[in-house]
């Protein structure tokens, strides 16, 4: 894709902990010598308070055209996050789906000398470059969602967890027609773009996770993340397979598509899980009376905690919630599933397809 509590307080204490699940203490096999009296905890990092005013600094953001619902929140994520901020100047350059268009504009961040940049590559691989000569021009850049493979071209990455999404979902559904009775099931997965990694990635943990249950993905086909290839592919599946018992639909924009597909057919007999968290598929969950029962997140929120971290490392100051005087290098945020007994939690995070 992969959308307000406060907002401020779910995104910064959503972040604080992923960054919690990549901390691991050092451990040894040699026990440890008891002492009179137990040491003194570290103090915590001199941070002032992350949303106290602090240097003004100025943020620059590349993004991807606002093609569909997902990335269009990313933007507007980013935007408001920004507007939080009396220290903040956010300055965003014309988003673009041309790889050249997109390298060009991060260039004239560079040389207006931003104090920080938040960049979501159209591809990581093709620019790789210009975020290293930013992180040699000595402008520190948050990388968002589509990793640049090269470490030393980002301060910090923070994104979703493709593999965790698709772990949910195969749990969700797994467990779903486990307590069921359901034996030998038909289970077909919608994929996004075949040939990402972020795909097969999902992908993965789909099947890792249904092997535990003893099931396999019955069909696979790709969708585009399209609406129109959406309804095509669902349509084609829905022929092909007469006894359908769960569909993962990787997308909730390309669900839109999907679902359209579903009510043409009349078809019911089987249920869904969606992926990304919509608020159109978040309605749907609550409405409780079609196929959708599920949807598992990757929340275009991220944006607006790169944003905060982009802003903490321009100022120096690390995570409050953590020990560490420095914002972490990786954060991976967690995917989580929403049916109907959580979803009106999970709604304000909703994104329009």
């Amino acid at each position: 894709m992969t959308h307000n509590p406060g907002r401020r307080g779910f995104l910064l204490g959503g972040a604080a902990l992923g960054a919690g699940a990549l901390i691991s203490a050092c451990t040894s096999n040699e026990p440890v010598a008891q002492t009179s009296a137990p040491a003194a905890a570290p103090a915590a990092a001199a941070t002032g308070g992350n949303d106290a005013p602090g240097e003004k600094v100025v943020i620059g953001f590349s993004a991807p055209a606002a093609d569909h619902g997902w990335i269009a929140a990313i933007a507007k994520n980013a935007a408001d996050a920004a507007k939080q901020y009396s220290d903040v100047e956010f300055k965003p350059v014309e988003p673009t789906n041309d790889i050249n268009q997109q390298i060009s504009a991060v260039e004239s961040l560079i040389q207006a000398k931003v104090d920080a940049l938040v960049i979501l590559p159209n591809d990581g691989q093709q620019l790789n470059q210009v975020a290293r000569q930013a992180m040699d021009a000595g402008i520190p850049v948050v990388n968002l969602d589509r990793v640049f493979p090269d470490k030393l071209s980002y301060r910090t990455w923070i994104g979703g967890d493709n593999y965790g999404m698709g772990v949910a979902a195969g749990h969700f559904i797994g467990k779903t027609l486990k307590d069921k009775g359901v034996t030998d099931p038909v289970i077909l997965e919608i994929q996004g773009i075949a040939t990402l990694p972020l795909t097969q990635d999902r992908s993965k943990g789909f099947a890792d996770a249904l092997k535990t249950y003893g099931f396999s993905v019955t069909a696979q086909q790709d969708a585009k993340f399209t609406v129109e290839s959406g309804t095509q592919v669902a349509s084609n599946l829905l022929q092909a397979h007469k006894k359908i018992d769960a569909i993962w639909n990787h997308d909730d924009d390309q669900g839109i598509g999907v679902l359209a597909a579903i009510k043409e057919a009349g078809r019911d007999e089987f249920f869904m899980v969606g992926g990304a968290g919509s608020a159109n598929a978040m309605r749907d969950i609550q409405a409780g009376n079609g196929v959708l029962k599920a949807t598992v997140t990757y929340s275009p929120t991220m944006a607006a905690s790169a944003i905060k971290l982009a802003r903490l490392i321009a100022q120096g100051k690390g995570m409050s919630d953590l020990m560490e005087q420095q914002v972490p290098q990786s954060i991976t945020l967690a995917s989580e599933t929403i049916t109907k007994d959580n979803v009106e939690k999970y709604l304000p995070l909703g994104f329009e397809s």
